[in-house]
């Protein structure tokens, strides 16, 4: 591998880490005080370091991290815990599973807004002319 990091931005290493999608929604997120290290918000910019705890709000979820090694660039999936260690209790985690099982639910056919065939059978009836 190359030589050990020395200095990584927050934004960049949340992005490397794969709690964000993109740099610029880690920076978003540091600056709403989504981001916590060590029980302080904090900025983009700030240096991240080995053994920092990280606080991430993702409301419902507030999850913590713990920093093991420093990056510079994205890596996958499965090299992820090599550089981060998730330390989110389990009853967190469950708050995301309770908020997906609310979001979500079936509907059945015929209830709710009609679909275009049905709009245009309500029409018919409403103007029989056409």
């Amino acid at each position: 591998m190359g030589e050990a990091l020395q200095a990584v931005r927050m934004d960049k290493y949340l992005w490397a880490v794969r709690i964000y999608k993109t740099r610029v929604q880690a920076a978003e997120a540091c600056d709403l005080a989504r981001v916590l290290v060590n029980g302080t918000t904090v900025k983009p910019s700030r240096i991240v370091k080995v053994g920092d705890v990280l606080e991430i709000r993702k409301p419902p979820v507030h999850y913590s991290y713990k920093v093991l090694a420093l990056l510079g660039n994205r890596v996958s999936a499965a090299l992820v815990p090599q550089y981060l260690l998730d330390e989110t209790p389990q009853e967190e985690i469950d708050k995301n599973i309770v908020a997906k099982q609310t979001a979500f639910s079936y509907r059945e056919h015929g209830t709710g807004r009609p679909t275009k065939k049905e709009r245009r059978d309500i029409d018919r009836l409403m103007n029989p002319e056409c």
